[in-house]
C-alpha cells in the first residue's frame, strides 16, 4: 500500500507539469487554432531565466521566478507578433509548422545558454522529504502540487471574472463576432501566446526542481503534455486539468509495477505510456474526454 501511495504521489506530481504545460498548448489552440509546438523550447527558456536571474544574477529564487515568467510571457508574445501574426489567413497547417521553426530556433537559442552541463534553479525545497504513515513524500513533489493547483485556480479567476479573460473567450468563440463588438483580436492571440510562455516558465521551474538540473535533453518532457491533451481534449481548459494527472498516474504505476507483471516488456516502458494512450485515444475518441465533437457533414 506504501508502494502504492507513494507511486500515487509522484504520478500526481509528475501529472501537473502536464497540466501547466497543457494548458498552455490549450489557451493558444482555443484563441488562434494553431497548435502551439513551440512550448516545449518556452519551458525549457522559462527554467534557464529561473536559473540566471536566481544564481548567476543573484536575485533569489522567487524574485528570480517572477522576472522568467515574464520575459519568458514577452517571448511568447514576440513570438506571435513576429512569426504568427502573418499567418492570419494562411491555413492552420501551414501556421501550425511555423511554430515547428519557431521551436527549432529556440532550442537552438536554449541550448547555447544552458551549454552542456546539469543547471539548477535555486528552488528553497532541495532534496527534502517527509514521510507520513510509511509513504515517503518529496517536498517537490508538495511543490508542483500546490504551484499548479495556485496557477490553475489564478487562471480560472483571470478567464471568468477579469475583462480580458471574457475578451479571450469572446474571441475565442468567434473572431468575427468578437471584432464586430470591438475587442481587439490581435491584442488576444498576442496575450493568449503570453500565457502560454508564462505557463511554460512555471513549468520549466518545477521540471528542475528536486535536485534534477535541466539541461537541453530536458525539453522532451514537455512534450508528454501532447498525450495529456489529447486526451483531455485539445481545446478544453478542464481537459487539461483532468488529462495531466492521469497520464501522470499512467506514468507512474508503469514505472512501479511493469517489471513484475509484465518483465518481457523490457526497460523505461513508462516512458511509452503515455504515447500508447494517446494513440488509443485517437482511435477510440479523437476529441478526447471533454473536447468539443466536431461534426462535418457531407
Amino acid at each position: 500500500m506504501e508502494e502504492f501511495l507513494s507511486s500515487t504521489v509522484r504520478g500526481l506530481a509528475q501529472g501537473s507539469l502536464y497540466t501547466l504545460l497543457g494548458l498552455g498548448f490549450v489557451i493558444v489552440y482555443r484563441g488562434t487554432g494553431v497548435v502551439n509546438f513551440a512550448q516545449p523550447a518556452l519551458m525549457i527558456l522559462g527554467a534557464y531565466w529561473t536559473s540566471y536571474f536566481a544564481l548567476v544574477v543573484g536575485l533569489g529564487f522567487w524574485p528570480a521566478l517572477a522576472l522568467a515568467v515574464l520575459v519568458t510571457a514577452l517571448l511568447g508574445a514576440a513570438v506571435e507578433r513576429v512569426a504568427l501574426r502573418p499567418m492570419v489567413g494562411e491555413p492552420v497547417f501551414s501556421a501550425t509548422m511555423v511554430t515547428v521553426g519557431v521551436f527549432i530556433v529556440l532550442q537552438v537559442v536554449a541550448g547555447d545558454l544552458i551549454g552542456l552541463e546539469l543547471r539548477q534553479v535555486g528552488h528553497p525545497w532541495g532534496l527534502e522529504r517527509t514521510e507520513v504513515a510509511g509513504v515517503v513524500v518529496f517536498h517537490s513533489d508538495l511543490a508542483k502540487l500546490a504551484v499548479t493547483a495556485t496557477v490553475v485556480a489564478l487562471l480560472w479567476l483571470f478567464l471568468r471574472h477579469s475583462r480580458l479573460g471574457l475578451a479571450m473567450r469572446a474571441t475565442a468563440a468567434s473572431q468575427e463576432a468578437a471584432l464586430a463588438l470591438g475587442v481587439p483580436a490581435g491584442r488576444m492571440f498576442g496575450l493568449a501566446w503570453a500565457i502560454s510562455g508564462a505557463l511554460a516558465a512555471v513549468a520549466g521551474m518545477l521540471v528542475a526542481t528536486g535536485g534534477a538540473g535541466f539541461s537541453q535533453a530536458t525539453t522532451l518532457v514537455a512534450l508528454k503534455a501532447l498525450p495529456a491533451i489529447v486526451l483531455g481534449g485539445l481545446d478544453s481548459v478542464p481537459g487539461a486539468v483532468v488529462g495531466g494527472p492521469i497520464i501522470g498516474l499512467a506514468e507512474a504505476y508503469t514505472k512501479t509495477y511493469q517489471a513484475e507483471l509484465f518483465p518481457w516488456a523490457g526497460d523505461n516502458v513508462d516512458q511509452v505510456v503515455p504515447y500508447v494512450v494517446m494513440l488509443v485515444v485517437l482511435l477510440v475518441r479523437p476529441y478526447g474526454l471533454f473536447g468539443t465533437r466536431e461534426v462535418e457533414r457531407v
